[in-house]
């Protein structure tokens, strides 16, 4: 999984790329986002566009990620899933907990309406 990280402002985009699954992608993402709420990021925003796949490992590292989130007063958005991954996501029902937006503009807006 290879990871960017991106600013606009106060939000934070991570860009993922590859296998969001168990064993590295997930502790990857795990990583990422404890690092950045530690340092004070309150706005991140997980871009899926570029996830081939996403196993149950991966969805329940998104899940903990917006339980931890909120422990910090912090909110986890998502960006541009695939098809194919936006529908695994209904699936499991995450989709009510986590807020998708299709383009940049939109999520880091998403903040200033909150």
């Amino acid at each position: 999984m290879k990871v960017d990280v991106r600013h606009f402002d106060d939000v934070i985009i991570v860009d993922l790329e590859g296998r969001l699954v168990g064993g590295v992608g997930d502790e990857l993402l795990r990583e990422i986002v404890n690092e950045l709420l530690a340092e004070g990021w309150k706005k991140i925003v997980i871009n899926l566009k570029a996830v081939t796949v996403l196993d149950s490992s991966g969805i329940g590292e998104l899940v903990a990620g917006w339980k931890l989130s909120h422990r910090f007063d912090a909110e986890v958005k998502l960006l541009r899933p695939r098809p194919q991954i936006e529908r695994t996501l209904k699936l499991t029902q995450i989709l009510p907990l986590l807020e998708v937006y299709d383009e940049d503009e939109a999520a880091v807006a998403s903040f200033q309406s909150a």
